[in-house]
């Protein structure tokens, strides 16, 4: 609710009005915020959602003047239980932060330091803020871990950052926020990097600090699953601006401004795939702050753009309902009545013919890491040999021209499964065919054939695009190296392929620190392509990028998959992704394939408990969303030292329905079980008990 007056209501926490947020650069003062407004009630979360660069983080920032040198506080005033923050000194604001207002970051490391023990970090907090004992300050310090939660919370005092799991991490990152007992938590993408259990273990843990400690929250995040099901109100921010801000009810059933409706429409649902449901990205990008066209900041990118919107900026104003939109024709516009425009219509795709010839085959393979031993008869080969089982008796079939996706949390094998078929990692055992050919060797072993035929995408394309070279260059690479076509007609060539992923000419030119996150991830898509291949392995190829590039980028993959007949094996951490795009599936733990079959099939009963699991934790864009809590307890056991029986039996929540109790369980390792159609699951537990299960999945997102 935005209230126009000057004092704050006295539950109001924080009172933000008109804020303008500058930089400071050579040759001007470029604004990231402008006129900003928002109220946050005690006890209340505020979600902020947008584009990368439309300010999101910055506002997060500027409640604490967190800005850096060359930012600074233009104009608006940050009332804070009443006070003004604005102009404080920075000691004053010093003592704000971790104390009354704590900050959550994405990467839990920039708020660790790897060279001090926990413990020593989340004493200082208490003992700055209120002059605490070591010993009373530790009491308090595993009270703290034991809220969020962590297991062995007096033992991890004594552990150092990189002793603890990225889960571990970010919850030591939360209780130390909480120490102080803040008034105001700020978290920015605090579950951007974590695996979809993990996530859901955080969410829950949020919830919980608002009914307990009467927190408020603003949560910063581009994950509109992660915002419908923690927050109360949303602030939608584009370019700098709030474009609606409305409870969270009226922004995912109700959008009225056209980016709040594009973001929505990017999204991809649980129970949506690709032969009977598309992604519309919103066309464009957002605009740099030195380049914000006149009138209408939306106006470059919107559907309904009119003439008046191209040069008279709107106001944010209210509408029936008490939401507030910056838009001229709000009333206008009915997203119901939305059809996707000429160059924007995406036919669903067909499904794959079920006789497709298999292209790889892998049969009983494992991939084993030797762990370097401590003990001085290690250091001369004797005493036992321990191995990381990475990899441990995986059999799978990818056909021509079909998708296959792989999830499961980090350390169950995934990326070692794919680096091992990209020959970057060499297999310890089993059998490994593509095209007929033994690939089990590694990368120097294979033929130049082999490797044009497989390629690769990867997560972060800046790690492996080179900043010295163009765009162009990079591309031309691989057709010069595999003679993809004759040297005279290469600059054609990258022009075509950089026309195939959506990108002009003019990229041809330029240089990686002029482009996007997602207009590098289409160079990365470009350069794979260029040999060819039969066979593209993602390996979270969307997972870092906006909703509306998302969209954008799975559509392109689709496009070239349906134009070339082209086969994929896609890596992701977010399910909903992989149902759209999978045609089959593949659940891993612990190294082993604890289920795989038909898309449809993983995602309806019967599940492998671990794959319910997976699927309960997905947050799903819709307040409504009901699902069973299914919410898995610890972290996953050593690969170094699996537990016996099932793998799963240590976390398992329903092994107790075994007549046993779960006995067998522990001692006697699960066969497969076919449940038809391809579908197969390695579980004690018969299907018939699996079918009756109360579905993870949340109904509102099928």
């Amino acid at each position: 609710m935005i209230d126009t007056t000057e004092t704050p209501l006295d539950n109001t926490m924080l009172d933000v009005r008109n804020l303008t947020v500058g930089y400071r650069t050579r040759k001007t003062v470029v604004e990231a915020l402008r006129g900003v407004s928002f109220d946050l009630q005690r006890g209340e979360a505020l979600g902020i959602v947008g584009e990368s660069g439309c300010g999101t983080s910055t506002l997060g920032w500027s409640v604490v003047n967190f800005l850096g040198a060359n930012g600074f506080i233009r104009e608006g005033s940050i009332r804070f239980e009443g006070e003004d923050l604005v102009g404080r000194s920075d000691q004053e604001l010093q003592q704000l932060r971790g104390n009354r207002i704590a900050m959550v970051f994405q990467d839990p490391m920039q708020s660790l330091n790897p060279s001090l023990r926990l413990g020593e970090q989340m004493r200082e907090v208490l003992t700055y803020h209120q002059q605490m004992s070591t010993e009373e300050a530790t009491t308090r310090c595993i009270q703290a871990l034991e809220r969020v939660h962590m297991p062995d919370a007096a033992g991890v005092l004594d552990r150092y950052p990189h002793q603890i799991s990225g889960g571990q991490q970010q919850r030591v990152v939360i209780a130390m926020a909480l120490l102080n007992n803040p008034s105001l938590l700020i978290m920015d993408e605090p579950t951007t990097a974590l695996d979809v259990t993990v996530e859901a273990a955080v969410l829950d843990l949020v919830a919980e600090l608002r009914r307990t400690m009467d927190t408020a929250i603003i949560f910063i995040s581009h994950n509109l699953g992660v915002i419908a099901r923690i927050c109360d109100r949303v602030a939608v921010m584009y370019a700098g601006e709030v474009v609606e801000q409305a409870t969270v009810q009226q922004i995912f059933h109700a959008p009225q401004h056209p980016y709040t409706q594009g973001l929505i429409r990017c999204v991809p649902r649980l129970g949506a795939d690709k032969t009977s449901s598309v992604l519309y990205p919103i066309p464009g990008r957002v605009p740099r702050p030195d380049e914000r066209p006149d009138g209408c900041l939306f106006s470059t990118r919107c559907q309904y753009v009119q003439e008046r919107c191209r040069h008279e900026l709107p106001a944010l104003r209210q509408m029936p309902g008490n939401a507030w939109v910056r838009c001229h024709f709000a009333e206008e516009i009915d997203p119901a009545e939305w059809t996707p425009p000429p160059d924007a219509e995406i036919a669903p795709q067909t499904p794959p013919p079920a006789n497709a010839e298999r292209l790889l085959c892998g049969e009983h393979l494992k991939k084993y890491y030797r762990v370097p031993g401590t003990s001085l008869a290690s250091l001369f080969g004797l005493g036992e040999k321990k191995f990381v089982k990475a990899v441990d008796d995986v059999s799978f079939v990818v056909r021509k021209g079909t998708t296959l996706g792989i999830v499961g949390e980090s350390g169950s094998g995934k990326s070692t499964l794919v680096k091992s078929i990209i020959g970057l990692e060499s297999i310890d055992g089993g059998v490994l065919e593509f095209m007929g050919v033994d690939v089990r060797g590694d990368l120097s072993k294979r033929t130049l054939e082999t490797i044009r035929e497989l390629q690769m995408v990867f997560q972060n394309p800046d790690s492996t695009m080179n900043p010295a070279y163009t765009v162009g260059q990079q591309i031309a690479r691989p057709l010069e190296r595999f003679k993809t076509v004759p040297r005279g007609q290469v600059r054609d060539e990258v022009v075509r392929l950089l026309r195939a992923v959506r990108l002009n000419r003019t990229y041809y030119d330029r240089f990686p620190r002029q482009l996007s996150g997602g207009e590098k991830q289409r160079v990365g898509i470009a350069r794979a392509l260029a040999s060819h291949p039969d066979l593209v392995l993602c390996d979270e190829p969307v997972s870092a990028l906006d909703v509306s590039v998302q969209a954008a980028i799975l559509n392109l993959l689709l496009e070239v998959q349906h134009e070339n007949n082209t086969t994929m094996i896609f890596i992701a951490h977010d399910l909903s992704v992989v149902r759209f795009i999978a045609d089959d599936v593949a659940v891993m733990y612990l190294g082993q394939l604890v289920e795989s079959g038909p898309v449809d099939a993983i995602y309806a009963p019967p599940h492998h408990p671990y794959t319910e699991a997976l699927l309960s934790a997905v947050p799903v864009p819709d307040p409504n969303a009901n699902s069973t809590r299914v919410r898995l307890e610890g972290n996953a056991p050593s690969a170094i030292n699996p537990p016996s029986g099932c793998r799963f039996h240590t976390r398992c929540p329903r092994r107790v329905l075994m007549p046993d109790g779960g006995k067998r369980c522990e001692t006697e390792a699960p066969m497969n079980q076919d449940a038809g159609d391809g579908h197969v699951i390695l579980c004690h537990l018969p299907l018939e008990v699996l079918r009756h299960l109360e579905s993870g999945v949340m109904q509102a997102g099928m």
